[in-house]
């Protein structure tokens, strides 16, 4: 099992402040034996120099002080001294003479301890030395029990001399550094005894939360089959149990809502799919779903509808060849809507004879998908040239009113197959929120197509004027393009009902609009106005050339034999047209002066062409 950086940084930690503390701890026994060396040497000296101080005063007054350097030796051997001096001060030197060698000051420390009669205590060598050193003085004094003053002269206080000791001190030393050694092991003993205590209650805590790692790792690419042991009782167990039934729970909930998912969109989730990514990923996709209803719920027609659906096969599947096209169950006939993103484009990808036959197209006829990513052959009528290039295709129904009302075709190479696959639940989705908003606005659309065409001729109606009359005049400004309006009315048309009944007048209406349309373009308006009256609009056609027109129609109508019950009826028809922008600026100006025309045509004796004049208008009259 590998090392946790938590048990390495607790461990170093522990580490650390054990060998502080064992540091700390020798440098301390260290000072303190030093400090008590050195108390031990000064008591020990200031021992030693009180004896010399009596041996030598005994000495003087037993007259043997002659053989004091002798004396000397033999204190510093009992008393385990190196060196013992004896300095004379200045008023001894006056009085006795220098004395011995050995007893005139040697150094500095002698001379200053003469001089300000205070004693002297440390180690030679510095901190470390090995010898202590002590330089004690005499005083003279005349209160003590031996009277200084009764064999010096000098002056109260004087410093008569001083004896300058050195003992060693390795030996303490040496057991000042055994004793801080022994500290240190015991210390060391301590703290590897620590860390294999640390570390046995670390181990629980150290494997529990590298396999929370180990488990959170598998569980950020989806797998969340990883579980923790408890090992033990405490918080770590506890956070153990806690993090498996988050785990179970997390899984329980990811796969019901990916099954949930899988439902919304009719798929199979796989077992071994990333959980996560999968289910993050469909959900992700049905909100997008969810925008582009809400989107093509607003839009005002079914182009726009399969446009924004163009865009969303090229954007969100990345998907470059496809068709749709949009299915006329009534006449059996097919037209493209989008080509390869570009609109009413030719058909590309199938046989030109689905358009002109819908039934040729097997997802028209079956209602169901054509899969031909495994099986290219399935439908005969896709593009050969197509599948000689290698190219697959699979062609999605979209259902309207119980039959198919549009067909996505969407194409793709060998090497995007397994991309499609994957994406054909999520793209259906698309395609099943879009057909009900579909068959939504065709019914509006029909609705609105119905409502603004005359039932029985199929012509427009004066509804359709009324909406699409401004829209008229602002394509003229725009294009600054001429625009006529011609007024007709079929002559005697009342005796017709009369006559031969309102059947006939009905199927004479509808003749005549034939004959309109007949002679007209498919970008003149033929409006039926009211009753046997009829409206045409000649976009881009000025009053000299809608006479022409107008006189053809009117021959037309006058030769052509209407039948009725018991042989041929011929009738004529009175036209009076007014031209935009010549005659008025307004529309319905321009109609009233067309009107007008076509009332002075039949004052004139009907079957003719008037053009509007302003003698035609009344004097004093309104509009």
């Amino acid at each position: 099992m590998t090392i946790s950086r938590l048990q390495t940084k607790t461990m170093g930690a522990l580490l650390l402040v054990m060998l502080i503390m064992m540091l700390v701890i020798g440098l301390s026994s260290m000072v303190l034996i030093r400090d008590f060396s050195v108390r031990s040497a000064t008591e020990h000296t200031r021992t030693a120099a009180e004896m010399i101080r009596v041996s030598l005063t005994e000495a003087m007054i037993n007259d043997t002080i002659d053989r004091r350097a002798s004396m000397l030796r033999r204190l510093a051997e009992v008393n385990s001294l190196n060196e013992v001096r004896v300095i004379r001060g200045e008023q001894v030197i006056e009085q006795y003479g220098e004395g011995l060698a050995m007893e005139t000051p040697a150094d500095d420390i002698d001379r200053q301890v003469l001089e300000t009669g205070q004693p002297y205590f440390g180690l030679m060598g510095g901190l470390l030395g090995e010898e202590f050193r002590a330089t004690i003085p005499y005083i003279a004094s005349s209160n003590e029990d031996i009277n200084c003053m009764a064999c010096h002269q000098a002056p109260e206080g004087a410093a008569l001399g001083a004896v300058t000791l050195t003992a060693s001190v390795d030996h303490m030393k040496t057991a000042g550094m055994a004793t801080a050694l022994f500290l240190v092991a015991i210390m060391g003993l301590f703290a590897i005894l620590s860390i294999a205590f640390l570390k046995r209650m670390l181990r629980p805590l150290v494997e529990t939360t590298q396999e929370i790692r180990q488990a959170a790792s598998l569980a950020s690419s989806g797998d969340f089959s990883q579980r923790v042991r408890s090992r033990s009782h405490d918080e770590i167990g506890q956070i153990a149990v806690h993090f498996n039934q988050m785990a179970d729970a997390i899984t329980h909930k990811l796969t019901e809502i990916r099954d949930h998912v899988a439902q919304l969109v009719n798929t199979v989730p796989d077992p071994k799919a990333n959980l996560l990514q999968e289910t993050a990923s469909t959900v992700s996709g049905l909100v997008k779903v969810a925008q582009f209803k809400q989107a093509i719920e607003e839009d005002q027609t079914t182009e726009e509808v399969f446009f924004r659906l163009s865009e969303v096969l090229r954007t969100e599947f990345g998907l470059e060849h496809f068709s749709i096209y949009q299915v006329n169950q009534d006449k059996r006939l097919m037209e493209t809507v989008i080509v390869d993103g570009v609109p009413h484009d030719e058909i590309r990808w199938c046989h030109p004879d689905i358009l002109e036959q819908c039934t040729t197209c097997r997802a028209v006829r079956t209602g169901h998908a054509i899969d031909g990513l495994e099986n290219p052959r399935l439908c005969r009528a896709f593009d050969q040239d197509a599948l000689a290039d290698g190219r697959s295709y699979l062609c999605l129904p979209i259902i309207q009113s119980g039959g198919v009302g549009s067909v996505v075709q969407l194409v793709v190479p060998p090497q995007n197959i397994p991309a499609l696959t994957r994406s054909r639940p999520l793209i259906s989705a698309y395609l099943r929120e879009a057909a009900p908003v579909l068959q939504a606005k065709g019914l509006m659309a029909s609705l609105r197509e119905s409502s603004l065409k005359d039932a029985m001729t199929g012509l427009r109606n004066r509804r359709f004027l009324e909406e699409y009359s401004d829209s008229l005049v602002s394509q003229c400004k725009r294009r600054k393009m001429p625009m006529t309006l011609m007024m007709l009315d079929l002559d005697y048309f009342k005796t017709v009902n009369d006559t031969h009944g309102h059947d006939v007048g009905d199927q004479i209406l509808r003749e005549l609009a034939g004959i309109f349309q007949a002679h007209l373009r498919e970008s003149d308006l033929v409006i039926r106005y009211g009753g046997e009256e009829f409206m045409v609009i000649l976009l881009d056609t000025g009053a000299e050339a809608a006479m022409e027109v107008a006189n053809k129609i009117r021959e037309a109508v006058e030769t052509h034999p209407f039948k009725v019950a018991g042989g041929d009826l011929y009738k004529t028809l009175s036209i009076g047209l007014a031209a935009y922008p010549d005659d008025a600026q307004a529309f319905w100006q321009v109609l009233k002066y067309a009107d007008v025309a076509l009332y002075a045509a039949k004052d004139n004796g009907r079957n003719q062409v008037v053009r509007f004049t302003p003698a035609l208008w009344p004097p004093g009259g309104e509009y």
